[in-house]
């Protein structure tokens, strides 16, 4: 009957090593039942499963100490019992679970909390990812970025309070957690559709145009409550348009110059575009600058509120159906049946109650830097890093990012 054995090696990496124990390993018949390696600063760790022949269970373990010995590493043997093995096979049935640490840094606290919640909920650790690039000592960048990656498997009890007690730990740690069932629509997403307002832009266009018209403190309490779900978002938008009524047309193009881009929109729709992802905008703002963005950053589908302009000057109406939630949940339906993506293949992205719909029908929904209802009711919430932290949430490392 055949033996199992874990081994274990660890010690300055070198090249070459894993050929060489491979090929040793070949030489004697030996079958891997499992094999992991881990380098973190020039320090390997690699551990092996494998099924020993009856009777060569010794002659492996001195030839392979001996072989530890000369390359300058150590090596540790443990036997595998029969029930332990069977355990373990059992366990490649149950569900698999990402969650996502994001933050400025990655400190022993935030590790500490995280696995706290994660062995109170009974789910086994498989493995650990940095997939942030290395951050430098001292002073870290203004946008720095750092993100771990758990890897998690178990009999999950209640997936809600799970999410509960993370964003729970979020909020005490100022960082990101997500948890995503690990299926396989994670890394096949295709569609990615965004809010604007707040979103894609660091502003709420409709605020910034009801500046420049001297009705800024009355659009932007409307606003505000429409975001925070008070109100009806038509009721409130057309509420918001008649105070425009009589805005000059070139107001228009002195907003669009003026508006910033959120810190990692143009570094994350670069790496989608890279990677054959679609995106659109659906917007409950305007069109005119929805189209700005679409051609500066490259935006497949667009979807917004057309201003009336009449001899020059704003009219304080729309034409056509204004785009709210609903809207924009058919809208999304839309776009991905014409792209031919499944529901669960599309990311939806937005800040206010009114993204809502489109959020809860997404296969990934993200509530970015959102309003605290819409955090509550999100699926996932970003709120300490830049859009481009969506990447991560794909386990898209830096390392195959786009520039």
């Amino acid at each position: 009957m055949s033996d199992v054995l874990l081994i274990t090696f660890s010690g300055e990496d070198q090249p070459g090593f894993t050929a060489a124990l491979s090929a040793l390993l070949a030489d004697h018949q030996i079958n891997i039942l499992d094999i992991g390696q881990a380098v973190i600063h020039d320090t390997l760790s690699l551990g092996t499963l494998v099924e020993v022949p009856d009777g060569s269970h010794q002659g492996l373990r001195e030839v392979l100490m001996d072989f530890a010995e000369s390359v300058g590493l150590r090596v540790r043997f443990t036997e595998i019992s029969a029930d332990s093995y069977a355990h373990w096979t059992e366990g490649q049935g149950l569900a698999r679970y990402i969650v996502t640490l994001l933050a400025r840094k990655i400190t022993a606290e935030q590790i500490a909390r995280v696995t706290a919640v994660v062995a109170r909920h009974g789910l086994n650790i498989d493995g650990i990812t940095r997939l942030s690039g290395r951050l430098p000592l001292g002073e870290l960048p203004r946008l720095s970025k750092a993100c771990v990656e758990f890897s998690l498997r178990g009999d999950l009890a209640d997936a809600d309070v799970l999410r509960r007690d993370l964003l729970e730990a979020a909020s005490d740690l100022d960082v990101d957690l997500a948890v995503q069932e690990d299926n396989r629509y994670r890394r096949h997403r295709r569609l990615v559709a965004f809010d604007m307002d707040s979103t894609l832009i660091e502003a709420e266009v409709i605020d910034e145009l009801a500046r420049v018209a001297g009705v800024g403190e009355q659009v932007a309490a409307i606003t505000e409550r429409a975001m925070r779900g008070e109100i009806d978002f038509s009721e409130s938008f057309r509420a918001r348009m008649a105070l425009l009524e009589g805005l000059p047309e070139t107001a228009l193009a002195e907003v669009a110059a003026s508006l910033r881009i959120t810190e990692g929109a143009e570094h994350l729709i670069s790496t989608l575009r890279s990677l054959g992802y679609r995106t659109a905008i659906l917007s409950g703002g305007f069109t005119y600058f929805a189209r700005h963005l679409q051609q500066r950053l490259g935006i497949d589908h667009v979807h917004a509120n057309d201003l009336e302009i009449v001899d020059g000057r704003v009219t304080g109406r729309v034409t056509g159906t204004i785009v709210d939630g609903q809207r924009k949940a058919e809208l999304l339906r839309q776009i991905a049946g014409e792209e031919g993506v499944d529901l669960q293949q599309v990311i939806a992205v937005g800040d206010g109650a009114n993204d809502l719909p489109m959020l809860s029908i997404a296969g990934l929904g993200v509530a970015f830097r959102a309003k605290p209802l819409v955090q509550r009711e999100a699926e996932q919430s970003i709120s300490t890093l830049g859009l481009d932290a969506i990447l991560y949430l794909l386990g898209i490392g830096d390392r195959y990012q786009g520039s």
